[in-house]
């Protein structure tokens, strides 16, 4: 049976999230680095792999292969459930689920690179404008977020207590990106203190961007 691939670029919030996971769950894998600002997603090989064009691809050693970041969290977590990144309680379920999507549904599709791209291309936004467009979606996700850590008094040291759940694991890369781009966070205590936290876990450090072969 062959290695695990996971198709990767080192600054991919989405394929941040599947390193941490799988770095979480102590599973091996052969990375395949796939450079976003030389279109290498949009090269036929890659598209054969993944006809989404997006990253992360994972495929796993039986051959079967997975796009779409949370799918794949939920897939890892369910076929390797140790530890469990998704709690078994079904409130403690939903409370993850839902703080995971402020991040990957509200947040990062507004602002990833394709959408920067297009602004600036399509509709020659300035960088300055491209710049603000990407502060105001931040600051309305983290608000979000950020409320919503405080309306439900479950967190911890995480997101929710002790645990780390897939709400770290995408919170973590957002806040990396909102800090690449200068973005003001002081508004956000709880969150940021979060990240903090996870951040500086073994798993979550070897999966760091700037830690990443195709960094350098």
């Amino acid at each position: 049976m062959s290695m695990r691939t996971l198709y990767t670029f080192f600054r991919s919030s989405t394929s941040y999230r599947l390193r941490i996971a799988l770095a979480l769950k102590g599973l091996e894998y052969d990375p395949r680095f796939v450079s976003l600002p030389k279109l290498q997603h949009r090269a036929d090989d890659y598209l054969s792999v993944n006809p989404q064009g997006l990253l992360p691809a994972l495929i796993e050693p039986d051959g079967k292969v997975f796009a779409q970041s949370l799918a794949m969290l939920e897939y890892l977590d369910e076929t390797y459930p140790e530890p469990r990144l998704v709690p078994a309680d079904p409130l403690e379920r939903a409370y993850v689920r839902m703080m995971s999507q402020i991040v990957a549904c509200d947040m990062h599709p507004l602002n990833n690179v394709r959408v920067l791209k297009y602004l600036g291309q399509k509709w020659n936004f300035p960088d300055a404008d491209v710049n603000e467009w990407y502060a105001h979606w931040i600051a309305e996700g983290f608000r979000s977020f950020e409320a919503t850590l405080a309306q439900y008094g479950l967190h911890g040291r995480f997101c929710l207590g002790e645990q780390v759940t897939i709400a770290d694991i995408c919170l973590v890369p957002q806040v990396a990106n909102a800090r690449r781009f200068n973005c003001d966070l002081s508004a956000y205590p709880l969150l940021t203190a979060i990240s903090e936290r996870a951040e500086a876990l073994d798993a979550f450090a070897r999966a760091a961007p700037e830690t990443q072969q195709d960094a350098f």
